[in-house]
């Protein structure tokens, strides 16, 4: 059969450095499953230099993994702080945290993956070029919604999709601005938050009417661009639907997605840790994190078989066969924070496989070598599923994860049938049509696959969640100023003992897992998964990633010879996760003058752990 070979490196409009190599089945003009490879290209190195910090301080730290979500990874370690620290946020600390979250990153990301990173993919620009027969047909097709956003066919939505020139990337140029502005008001600045601590946040509410006041009026101006941006996003994604677009980029038939859940219950989350015992405040994050608006839980084969968050860290496992890394399981047993069990007495991955292949017992050894597709070939680690039946198996995290989760049990957003419904308020935007200013509520029956299309439906109906989020916890506040309950924070204590903390939250791209293990306020342990660790892992006896997973669910429909073929329809498959690979680790070598003598951005020398 004839064959291209694609090497697509780097992969752009992405964050950080990712690659793609595949041989195409030319006559079929489908991926020959076993070329797919994804891959990561720099070592991040964060955990290496980590280890020592007061938990405090890594908020700040791991806040400069990523520029775009830096913020979800200083959640997700604030609450892994607040929980080696046994201290939670009074009921306000949790709003603010809420708030400004919904803000940046999510609002924010939101709005710029869709219009400015995804949007290209499938604007004029790109889709007359590589597949006029489809542009042909989009100027024949009239927009189902036009008479809310304004964008009479479906070519001029593509249009608008044109980086620089379109008018959907220049709302996404204005109104992502709007975002961080708001979250910044809560946060001190943008993308690495600068008030965020254990048990609290630091944000001054001497006047609190002003900062709530700013809030709003960006808030506002973000409702009526969230159901503005739903409406054209839902008759592009319908076009494609139509074409039997649907089935390009499927990652696993049934769904196996996780969700850790987002946005806490301010009165419960605030009750859970009033200088609780770590141990305790682990056990109570199940209720806790049931309470938050946006559910956690694990569908697997399409099943949600657990909603339950120390169950769903416990069931975590990484291990670096086909990664640029040295395997640790003989080096951890015998180091003091290793532990076969969680706070509450579980065994860790169920005693299905080897505890020291659990996070909490993970540690970092790069070991640079040539790339070889048979056998290592990234940086990215393997991140698995290990579940109580003995399943091991990958699993994909994102938007669309996060709402199949949550569709599938009672929540502010439906009753667990597989519909979610969002109502927001009245609500206008200068530049927008006045025909988004109404009240609307908007429904959307979760489809029970993972595709290219789906994941970017997910991501545009998300963003109509977290806009309701944001209101919902705005109301809170200003019903806490109200009563004069404005305190935000409880001072920390530090335990002599070595205390275990897991952070999970969800970025825009998917759930972010931090780990941690102190003792006496200094760290000893450390590991990070950003949403894109698991979703871009290499393959092994489990399966495939979603990433690799999705591509070879893809077929070419590029009406240009094989030899033109640019690999459209797999970096729109790739670009639906919005992928974060996560930034490498630079470094400054100094004299004893302090005179810079050289910057080193790619690390290529094996570090030796010492604990």
């Amino acid at each position: 059969m004839p064959t291209r070979e694609m090497v697509i490196d780097p992969i752009t409009r992405i964050e950080g450095h990712l690659g793609l190599r595949v041989v195409v089945d030319t006559e079929a003009r489908r991926p020959i499953p076993d070329s797919v490879r994804s891959f990561a290209t720099m070592f991040r190195g964060f955990e290496v230099f980590s280890i020592g910090r007061p938990p405090e301080d890594l908020p700040h730290i791991t806040s400069r993994i990523c520029g775009v979500c830096g913020a979800s990874h200083a959640n997700a370690d604030v609450i892994a702080a607040d929980m080696v620290y046994g201290v939670s946020p009074k009921p306000m600390g949790v709003v603010l945290r809420n708030l400004a979250f919904a803000m940046t990153d999510h609002t924010y990301d939101h709005t710029i993956i869709l219009n400015m990173l995804e949007g290209p993919d499938f604007s004029e620009a790109i889709v007359s070029k590589l597949t006029p027969s489809v542009w042909q047909e989009a100027q024949r097709t009239l927009a189902e919604h036009r008479d809310i956003h304004g964008f009479t066919k479906i070519s001029d939505i593509m249009t608008a999709l044109n980086p620089i020139s379109g008018k959907m990337w220049q709302y996404a140029v204005k109104f992502q601005r709007l975002a961080r502005e708001a979250g910044v008001l809560i946060y001190g600045r943008h993308s690495h938050p600068s008030t965020l601590i254990p048990g609290g946040i630091s944000t001054d509410l001497t006047m609190p009417q002003y900062l709530l006041t700013g809030y709003m009026y960006r808030l506002v101006k973000l409702t009526a661009w969230a159901k503005f941006n739903y409406y054209v996003w839902h008759d592009l994604l319908s076009f494609y639907e139509s074409l039997g677009y649907a089935d390009n980029g499927l990652t696993y038939d049934p769904p196996i997605a996780i969700s850790s859940g987002i946005f806490e219950d301010p009165d419960t989350y605030s009750s859970i840790g009033d200088y609780a015992e770590p141990e305790d405040f682990y056990k109570n994050m199940d209720e806790a994190a049931s309470k938050r608006m946006v559910k956690p839980g694990i569908v697997l084969k399409g099943e949600l078989v657990t909603t339950k968050y120390t169950e769903i860290q416990a069931s975590i496992m990484e291990h670096v066969e086909k990664a640029f890394y040295e395997d640790w399981a003989d080096k951890i047993k015998s180091l003091e924070f290793y532990t076969e069990e969680d706070p509450a007495g579980n065994k860790l991955l169920w005693g299905k496989y080897d505890p020291a292949y659990h996070p909490w017992n993970k540690i970092t050894i790069p070991k640079p070598q040539a790339r070889d597709w048979a056998s290592k070939y990234t940086w990215a680690t393997h991140v698995r599923l290990v579940w109580k039946d003995g399943t091991i198996t990958p699993f994909e995290v994102g938007p669309y994860s996060r709402l199949l989760v949550t569709s599938m049990q009672p929540s502010e957003y439906g009753s667990g049938n597989g519909v979610l419904r969002v109502t927001l308020p009245r609500a206008c935007a200068d530049e927008l049509p006045a025909s988004v200013c109404d009240e609307m509520t908007i429904e959307w029956r979760v489809p029970r696959r993972s595709t290219t299309i789906y994941r970017l439906w997910a991501r545009a109906y998300n963003l109509l969640m977290d806009i309701h989020a944001a209101w919902t916890n705005l109301y809170k506040a200003l019903d806490l100023v109200k009563a004069g309950n404005t305190e935000t924070s409880r001072p920390w204590k530090t335990p002599n003992r070595i205390t275990r903390g897991v952070g999970f939250t969800e970025a825009p791209r998917g759930t972010v897992r931090h780990w941690m293990v102190q003792k006496g306020g200094k760290v000893l342990n450390v590991q990070i998964h950003a949403p894109t660790t698991g979703n871009v892992s290499p393959f092994d006896k489990y399966g495939r990633s979603p990433f690799e997973q999705s591509i070879v669910n893809s077929y070419v429909t590029e009406e240009v010879p094989p030899e033109d073929w640019a690999g459209l329809d797999f970096v729109r498959a790739i670009r639906s996760f919005d992928p974060c690979i996560a930034c490498a680790a630079h470094f400054e070598v100094r004299n004893g003058s302090n005179k810079l003598l050289k910057t080193i951005k790619k690390i290529l020398v094996p570090h030796t752990y010492t604990p």
